[in-house]
């Protein structure tokens, strides 16, 4: 790998991540479109407001939020995404799958520190 491509690593990993991170923030409480964008993008994993919005169709087409429409204090009524059973259920096995292979990813790279296998 060219030391160019490595810059190319973290928005693949981003992707991966984002619908996951998406039904995180989900989790305690409904959220509109652009409360997510704004909590996302401060961690850096949103780079863009035009990938959440496709990306939370997709969600609530595979029945994993819900939608409703709330009035709003300044301006028009706002879009709100909740978690369905589904969705607690998605997270739950991305949380488990992730855990594994975030500490199998550690653990190759302590390899290489002489830091031990585990």
């Amino acid at each position: 790998m060219e030391p160019g491509e490595t810059r190319q690593v973290l928005p693949q990993l981003r992707r991966g991540a984002l619908e996951f991170c998406v039904l995180a923030l989900l989790r305690s409480q409904p959220r509109y479109g652009f409360d997510l964008v704004r909590e996302l993008s401060a961690d850096e994993l949103l780079t863009s407001e035009g990938t959440i919005y496709p990306l939370l169709s997709r969600l609530r087409r595979e029945g994993l939020v819900t939608t409703t429409w709330q009035e709003s204090d300044s301006g028009p009524p706002r879009r709100y995404y909740a978690l369905t059973p589904a969705g607690h259920g998605a997270l739950a096995g991305f949380v488990e799958e992730w855990r594994r292979f975030r500490d199998g990813v550690d653990r190759v790279l302590r390899l290489g520190t002489g830091e031990g296998t585990r």
